[in-house]
């Protein structure tokens, strides 16, 4: 299991089972994985997204048909290591259910999301934060126009999966307007992104 599921000065309990053979151990989220259960609990780039791949892969092939559960407690991360999650999790034949617990921000909330429906929930405290890609470029002017047109790609991208997931292609559109006739004026990206969120979390269902 990758460390990247928790802090390197975090120390990782170590569950002892006994059985008619003797005793195993396990770290926590071997355990966990044993049954069915990935916990998503750090910042997200390429090394949590290749220890979660790995696991999600290897849970569709011991059981195409049993169902997935991945907690997630993630302030979000890398766009593209996020992306590459939601494509296996996409590919998987067997039901992945997400949970939120604590905050699923960012490149989190479109993991959230992205469980099958009726199978997605947030626990009573938690938090779901939808926002804007992020990024820098440094360079050229070219250099910097293709940057930014990558960005814009990503978040057009994102806004669809958001849409495809939640049903709330009217609010998406919203935003994808609001972005085209003011480049990111914040004041309406912000209201847009404020109704998209309490239909999300206010309408009965559409996180079910």
């Amino acid at each position: 299991m990758s460390s990247g599921h928790a802090p390197s000065n975090y120390y990782v309990p170590i569950v002892i089972e006994s059985d008619g053979r003797g005793e195993r151990s396990f770290d926590i989220y071997s355990r966990l994985l044993k049954d069915r259960i990935i916990f998503i609990g750090t910042p997200i780039d390429d090394g949590v997204a290749n220890s979660v791949i790995a696991q999600l892969l290897f849970l569709q092939m011991q059981d195409p048909k049993k169902d997935i559960h991945i907690y997630i407690n993630s302030p979000g991360g890398s766009v593209t290591a996020g992306l590459a999650m939601y494509d296996t999790m996409q590919f998987l034949t067997c039901d992945v259910n997400t949970y939120c617990i604590g905050i699923a921000a960012s490149m989190g909330s479109v993991l959230l999301t992205a469980g099958t429906k009726g199978k997605r929930f947030c626990l009573p405290n938690s938090h779901v934060m939808i926002h804007q890609v992020s990024g820098g470029a440094q360079g050229t002017a070219l250099d910097v126009e293709r940057t930014f047109g990558f960005m814009i790609n990503l978040n057009n991208r994102l806004h669809g999966i958001l849409a495809k997931h939640t049903d709330l292609r009217e609010y998406i559109g919203q935003a994808n307007r609001a972005r085209a006739r003011a480049l990111y004026d914040e004041s309406e990206m912000v209201s847009a992104y404020a109704r998209l969120y309490a239909e999300a979390m206010g309408r009965p269902g559409i996180l079910g």
